[in-house]
């Protein structure tokens, strides 16, 4: 795709619930939002799994989809998780998220009954037709239990023609190649694996999807920085320091670890929704010692010390 509505560095915010009434936080994600904006992200994602979009009453899920754009206020083009069990639902956060002022939206085949090819099909498809906004195919077999192999979300795009952007999270680093030339180059691939940032971009991913600008905005901008200048010493250097963080996030659950962080640096969010539970102590002990180092300073309990990472 020649012109791709997203690029870069697309921010991931969690969804911050008060930690008297668990209800959602909104004056706090709003917050974060400006926050991801301000510090230089190229693009907001609200409602992904970082978000527990799944966790979310309807109306919650409007509020956050509604709060987060308004926020964001047009400055950077935004992606909107609309993801559901069924197509009906999908459909129906699809449309308020157009409605609200979403760039593009992205759509994980959320299920429970493993979908034929032609269930897969139609729900992507249906979806699409909803609105007019460019779509995200979301791989994640991690969290889906459903692995999209390049050949399938290829021969998808092809019937549906503003099926344009594929986020892959499998790992697999071959298949961002794979995707661009078995589109011929009409598919945008964007990288929503962390500890593969660096081989994604080499491979030709456009973005990258992560919920690390929540945490360390400058470091992650400066990965992208030296990979987009192919400067390859700098951004070696810059993801061997990241590389710990990364996988640590990842490993432990992107809503239990950064909450967590996002507490240590005295930006609560509250804790995250049950089932999930909050980051145990010691590997919040653990979270706190990468933060430091990634700082180059203490952290000061009820300080915004995430705010004051090293220039470039």
């Amino acid at each position: 795709m020649a012109n791709p509505p997203l690029r870069g560095i697309i921010a991931y915010p969690v969804t911050p619930f008060d930690t008297v009434t668990g209800e959602v936080d909104l004056v706090a994600l709003s917050r974060l939002t400006d926050d991801l904006v301000t510090a230089g992200s190229h693009a907001v994602a609200p409602l992904g799994s970082t978000g527990e979009g799944a966790y979310l009453r309807e109306v919650e899920w409007d509020a956050v989809c509604a709060t987060t754009l308004q926020t964001v206020a047009s400055r950077v083009p935004t992606l909107v998780g609309v993801s559901h069990w069924s197509t009906e639902g999908t459909i129906r956060r699809a449309r308020v998220a157009a409605r609200h002022g979403a760039t593009a939206i992205m759509v994980l085949p959320q299920v429970y009954w493993k979908l034929t090819p032609i269930e897969l099909e139609q729900h992507y498809a249906a979806v699409a037709a909803a609105t007019d906004l460019p779509v995200m195919l979301y791989n994640n077999p991690g969290t889906s239990g459903v692995d999209l192999l390049p050949e399938t979300v290829v021969a998808l795009a092809r019937k549906i023609p503003n099926l344009t952007m594929v986020k892959e999270s499998s790992g697999d680093v071959a298949r961002f190649r794979a995707l661009r030339e078995l589109s011929d180059g009409a598919l945008s691939v964007y990288n929503g694996n962390n500890p593969v940032a660096l081989e994604a971009f080499r491979s030709g991913a456009v973005g990258w999807c992560t919920a690390a600008p929540c945490l360390v905005p400058q470091r992650v901008l400066q990965l992208h920085a030296a990979a987009t200048r192919e400067d390859s010493a700098r951004a070696g250097v810059i993801l061997a320091e990241l590389l710990p963080f990364l996988k640590f996030i990842v490993d432990h659950g992107l809503p239990r670890a950064i909450k967590a962080g996002l507490e240590l640096q005295g930006r609560g969010a509250g804790h995250p929704r049950m089932p999930l539970l909050p980051l145990p102590a010691p590997e919040t002990k653990r979270l706190r010692k990468m933060l430091e180092r990634l700082a180059g300073h203490p952290l000061v309990d009820g300080a915004a010390a995430g705010t004051t990472e090293p220039a470039a």
